[in-house]
C-alpha cells in the first residue's frame, strides 16, 4: 500500500477517471456545522453540499463533529477532509473525491471547539445525522429525562454530550450575543424529524430553564419555540459499511490511500421542507426536492423502503444470508417483501400523488445491486428505536381498516429472533439494540408473555388499542420460528419454498 495520503496537495495527481472538486477549496467559508459524521452524511448531504461549491456557491462549506468517536477525525483530518465518494451499480462504479468537509471536530474532546462553530455568526443550518438512538427518546416518544447524558447536560451546560444539550447552549448563546439563530435541519428517519426534535429540544430547554443556574434568564424553550425554523426533511441513499478490502481496492485505483472512502449506489434523494429564515444552499438545482409538507414522501420512505430493509434484514439473518442482495434473491423473502409492500401500501395517503408502484418497482432494482454487498447485520442495528415508524406504524393502521397485518407482524416477530438467536446460531455481537441488556434479562417465559414484555421494553403500541392484537400475532410467528426458522413461518404465510437457515 501506498504511503502517500488523498489530501489538497495530491488531489491533483489522481487519475482523470477520478472526479475531483471543481472549485478552490481555499475560498470555501464554512456555513453548516454537521452532527454525526459517518458514512451516510459523507455519501448524501456533503454530496449534494460539494455539488452547489462546484457551482459557485462560497458560504456552504461544512464543518464536521463527531459526537461520539474520533475514527472520522483520524481518517479524513491528514487527508484535508477529502475522501473519495465510490458510487456503486451493476454496471460499474464511478469514484469521485468530495470536499465540502473543510473541518473535523471531536466534541468528547473539546467540547469548546463545537460551540465556537455553533455560535459562529457564519453558521446558518446545523444538520443532523445522529442515528434514531442518539434523540434519547423514552418509550412513548418523549424526551427521557432520567437519561444520565441529560442529567449531564442540565448540570454542565458549557460541556455537553448530547445533541440536545449542544444545540440548547450554542442558542442560548447566539441568543445573548445579539446572533440570529441557525436553522435545523433532522436528516434522520424519524417520524415528522423537524417536529420530533423541535418537540424533544423545547422538552430539554424546559428542563434547563428550571434550574437555579437559569434565574434571571429569559425562558430558553419559549426563544426555541417561537424563533428556530425547524424543517422536516426525508432522505434516501443505501450505504453500506466500508471494509477494508474496500480501502485497498480504492488506494489501488487512485494510486494513494484514501484511509476512509465511502460506498453507496447511484440512487439519491432528498426531499426538504422549505423553512431556512438564514438562507440556504440552492439545493434544488442538484435534485433536491423543495416542498411545504415533507410527510408523505417521508411515510413513503420509512415504511416501503426501510420497512422491507427491516424485513429483509431479519429474515435474511436467520436465514443465513449476509447481505441484501443475496437475501432478496431468496425467491421467499422476495415473495414476502412483495406482500408486506402490499400490506404497507394502503396506510399511505392516497391525495398525495405517490407512485408507488414506480417505487416499488425501484427499490426492487436497488435491493438487487450485486455490487454494494449491504450486510444484513448493519441494517439489523436498533431495531427497537427503528421498527415503531417502519414496522408498527403500518401494522396499527392496518388493524383499524379491519384488515390483518400478517406480514408486518412477522418482522418483528423475526427481530425478536435475530436478537435472541445472537451468541447461539448468529455471533454473539452481531448486531446491537439499546435495549440488550433488558432483552437479555428477560429470562425464558410463555411465548405471550415474552411477547408482552418485548412490546413493553420496546414501546411499541404503547396505551394504543390495537397492541393486543399485534402480540397475538407476533407471539404466534414466534411459534413457527421456534419450531423450525423462518422457512414454517414463510409458510404458515403461504409462502413455501427452500430457504437456508441459520
Amino acid at each position: 500500500m501506498t504511503s502517500r495520503r488523498l489530501s489538497n496537495a495530491t488531489v491533483q495527481s489522481l487519475p482523470a477517471s477520478v472526479a475531483i472538486p471543481a472549485y478552490d477549496r481555499a475560498v470555501i467559508a464554512p456555513g453548516i456545522v454537521h452532527l454525526g459524521v459517518g458514512a451516510f452524511h459523507r455519501a448524501h448531504q456533503a454530496a449534494y453540499v460539494d455539488d452547489c461549491l462546484a457551482a459557485g456557491e462560497t458560504g456552504w462549506g461544512i464543518v464536521g463533529v463527531s459526537l461520539r468517536s474520533p475514527d472520522t477525525r483520524y481518517a479524513l483530518a491528514p487527508q484535508d477532509g477529502l475522501y473519495t465518494l465510490a458510487v456503486r451499480g451493476s454496471e460499474g462504479e464511478s469514484l469521485r473525491v468530495i470536499g465540502s468537509i473543510q473541518s473535523m471536530l471531536v466534541a468528547p474532546e473539546d467540547p469548546g471547539a463545537v460551540l465556537a462553530a455553533l455560535t459562529d455568526p457564519c453558521t446558518r443550518i446545523v444538520t443532523l445525522t445522529i442515528t434514531e438512538k442518539a434523540y434519547l427518546r423514552a418509550a412513548d416518544g418523549s424526551l427521557d429525562e432520567s437519561h444520565p447524558e441529560i442529567a449531564h447536560d442540565l448540570g454542565n451546560p458549557r460541556s455537553p454530550k448530547t445533541a440536545h444539550g449542544f444545540l440548547a447552549e450554542a442558542l442560548a448563546r447566539r441568543r445573548a450575543a445579539g446572533t440570529p439563530p441557525f436553522t435545523v435541519l433532522c436528516c434522520d428517519n424519524l417520524p415528522a424529524n423537524g417536529a420530533t426534535l423541535h418537540r424533544l429540544l423545547i422538552a430539554f430547554a424546559k428542563l434547563r430553564d428550571a434550574r437555579p443556574a437559569a434565574s434571571g434568564e429569559a425562558a430558553l424553550a419559549d426563544h426555541i419555540a417561537n424563533n428556530v425554523a425547524f424543517p422536516s426533511s426525508m432522505v434516501d441513499r443505501i450505504v453500506p459499511a466500508t471494509t477494508d478490502a474496500d480501502r485497498a481496492r480504492i488506494t489501488d485505483e487512485l494510486g494513494i490511500e484514501d484511509a476512509w472512502p465511502v460506498m453507496t449506489e447511484p440512487f439519491r434523494q432528498w426531499v426538504i421542507e422549505d423553512r431556512f429564515p438564514a438562507g440556504r444552499p440552492a439545493w434544488e438545482k442538484f435534485g433536491v426536492t423543495m416542498v411545504e409538507d415533507v410527510s408523505p414522501f417521508e411515510d413513503m420512505k420509512l415504511r416501503l423502503l426501510n420497512g422491507a430493509h427491516s424485513g429483509i434484514a431479519y429474515l435474511g439473518l436467520l436465514g443465513g444470508h449476509a447481505t441484501v442482495d443475496r437475501a432478496f434473491a431468496d425467491p421467499t423473502i422476495r415473495e414476502f417483501v412483495d406482500r408486506l409492500w402490499v400490506e404497507a401500501i394502503p396506510t399511505l395517503p392516497g391525495d398525495a400523488g405517490l407512485d408507488t408502484s414506480a417505487y416499488t418497482a425501484e427499490l426492487a432494482e436497488r435491493f438487487s445491486n450485486t455490487a454494494l454487498a449491504h450486510r444484513t447485520a448493519q441494517i439489523a442495528n436498533d431495531g427497537s428505536q427503528k421498527l415503531p415508524q417502519r414496522i408498527v406504524a403500518s401494522a396499527i393502521e392496518r388493524i383499524q381498516a379491519g384488515l390483518v397485518p400478517e406480514h408486518l407482524t412477522l418482522v418483528i416477530a423475526a427481530w425478536i429472533a435475530a436478537c435472541e438467536a445472537r451468541g447461539n446460531s448468529l455471533p454473539e455481537a452481531h448486531f446491537t439494540d439499546p435495549l440488550d441488556k433488558a432483552l437479555a434479562a428477560l429470562g425464558e417465559r410463555r411465548t405471550l408473555e415474552r411477547v408482552a414484555a418485548v412490546f413493553d421494553l420496546a414501546g411499541f403500541a404503547k396505551d394504543r388499542p390495537e397492541r393486543q392484537a399485534l402480540i397475538e400475532l407476533v407471539a404466534a410467528h414466534r411459534v413457527h420460528i421456534r419450531q423450525g426458522g423462518i422457512a414454517p413461518a414463510l409458510a404458515a404465510l403461504g409462502i413455501p419454498g427452500p430457504t437456508r437457515q441459520v
